[in-house]
């Protein structure tokens, strides 16, 4: 049923995928499918933001969190389960969406956890859009 099943994660927050990663293992298990791991490099949001950053920064920010999303990786996925990691870059319900679909996943995999800060009420969960705007199946775990 399902080939390829993307977990979008946020390796800050460890909520964003506490729950939502044995159940993207037991499914790729029970599926023989391939994981796609993604994490989202923030949009600074305005260019003139980016001006207060070092010009390397973007640069070093991506390896980084490549560098976290391998330890990772290498931690939490059993060594039976195909895995790719993605790096995307950023508002992450926009990465989380182009990515399913630039890779062809069959499932998105995305936990519900709720964060105390305002844009998350004003504007809506990552989770929210993602289920709202996706064209693929959607698994929220809560």
């Amino acid at each position: 049923m399902y080939n390829k099943i993307l977990l979008a994660i946020d390796l800050n927050h460890k909520a964003s995928w506490q729950k939502a990663l044995p159940v993207a293992l037991e499914l790729c298990r029970a599926h023989e499918a391939s994981l796609f791991i993604v994490t989202v490099l923030p949009d600074f949001g305005l260019p003139l933001v980016g001006g207060f950053f070092p010009k390397d920064f973007a640069v070093k920010a991506r390896k980084a969190f490549s560098d976290n999303l391998r330890e990772f990786v290498k931690e939490m996925v059993p060594k039976d389960v195909k895995v790719q990691r993605v790096v995307a870059d950023g508002k992450p319900y926009e990465a989380i969406l182009r990515v399913a679909k630039k890779q062809g996943v069959d499932l998105i995999v995305m936990s519900s956890h709720k964060r105390k800060r305002l844009e998350d009420y004003v504007l809506g969960t990552n989770a929210l859009r993602v289920v709202q705007q996706s064209k693929r199946s959607v698994m929220i775990v809560r």
